[in-house]
């Protein structure tokens, strides 16, 4: 009955946030967390556009607040809201905007769709970025795409802290699916070692330096036996 209770109580959770993320629209919303505090439950939106999700004078925050209460039966529910400064480090993101564009322009221009959003996050200094399209891209056949640039983490442990996401746009065609994978600059790397540019560059003056030195006492000592 234990595992029952879990299995239900996880169902709600994830319909809770696929039930926000839907009602605030595609692209808007990252991530959605559900804290559990003795007051009632916080639930956290990631969003890069907060304006959006607010609403004017937070309308859209109260009518979401009150179908949580009588739609999902929350206690307390306390929406609040965690702004993406830097969207192009978010892979769920950038895949929904992916997503969007293909929608709006169309299957046939996804190599431009897919090269602009690689341009657009490595001029934003990440360290490497994936992107895999599959489906009618267009052919008569689903047919899988991948655009990659810079470098990036895929296996073990250090492939943690790469963002992955994932998304779907409805074209005319047929369904295209949308995998992210982006490496940002402020990962942190257990086996990452850091070198010390201006140590290398003192060690490689007093090399300099040594190597005088020994070229002045050769010197010397050729004069000495000359004379």
């Amino acid at each position: 009955m234990e595992e029952k209770g879990i299995v239900k109580f996880k169902k709600d959770e994830f319909a809770i946030k696929e039930y926000i993320k839907s009602i605030l629209g595609k692209g808007k919303v990252s991530k959605v967390r559900i804290e559990y505090t003795p007051v009632g439950e916080k639930v956290i939106v990631s969003t890069n556009k907060p304006g959006l999700v607010i609403g004017k004078k937070g309308e859209k925050i109260e009518e979401l607040t009150n179908t949580l209460k009588t739609k999902f039966k929350l206690e307390n529910p306390r929406v609040e809201i965690d702004e993406i400064t830097q969207p192009e480090f978010d892979a769920q993101i950038v895949a929904d905007d992916i997503a969007l564009s293909l929608e709006k322009m169309g299957p046939i221009k996804f190599k431009v769709i897919a090269y602009r959003s690689l341009q657009r996050i490595m001029q934003a200094g990440a360290r490497g970025v994936e992107i895999v399209l599959g489906g009618k891209l267009p052919s008569a056949r689903a047919k899988s795409w991948r655009f990659q640039q810079g470098y990036l983490k895929k296996v073990g442990d250090s492939a943690k802290v790469v963002d992955k996401a994932q998304a779907v746009a409805y074209t005319k065609p047929g369904a295209i699916g949308v995998k992210v994978s982006i490496f940002s600059p402020y990962a942190i790397l257990k086996d990452e070692l850091k070198v010390d540019k201006a140590m290398i560059e003192r060690i490689k003056l007093n090399s300099v330096q040594v190597e005088e030195k020994d070229a002045e006492e050769v010197e010397k000592k050729i004069k000495r036996r000359k004379k």
